[in-house]
């Protein structure tokens, strides 16, 4: 049995859309958390330049992907049944997180 729109009727549409927010709220979590452990490594042997522009590195990768989680955020919230996200926007969020990755491990090397 089809509803409007041809979603079957005994689907909730509103259920993939909701764990698909949290994933990203989990994500965006991670990446904060990690963040801050990275500014907390650079900065606890005492302040040093190359540990300021890995700090900087990990704040800006962090920022670009809560700006991307936000937007897919807003997006899921606003709309029934959202598109799929667009691939630049996927992309750059795996390369904020690997990028977060690599400033975090040259800290941990450094220290």
């Amino acid at each position: 049995m089809t509803g409007p729109a041809g979603v079957r009727a005994d689907r909730d549409p509103g259920l993939q859309p909701e764990r698909t927010r949290l994933a990203w709220r989990r994500t965006t979590l991670t990446c904060t958390v990690a963040s801050v452990l990275a500014v907390r490594t650079a900065l606890h042997g005492g302040v040093s330049a190359a540990g300021v522009v890995l700090c900087a590195l990990c704040c800006a990768c962090w920022l670009g992907f809560l700006l991307i989680a936000h937007r897919r955020i807003g997006t899921l919230a606003a709309t029934g049944a959202p598109a799929g996200p667009a691939p630049q926007n996927l992309t750059a969020a795996v390369l904020c997180i690997a990028a977060l990755a690599v400033c975090g491990a040259a800290l941990v090397l450094r220290s």
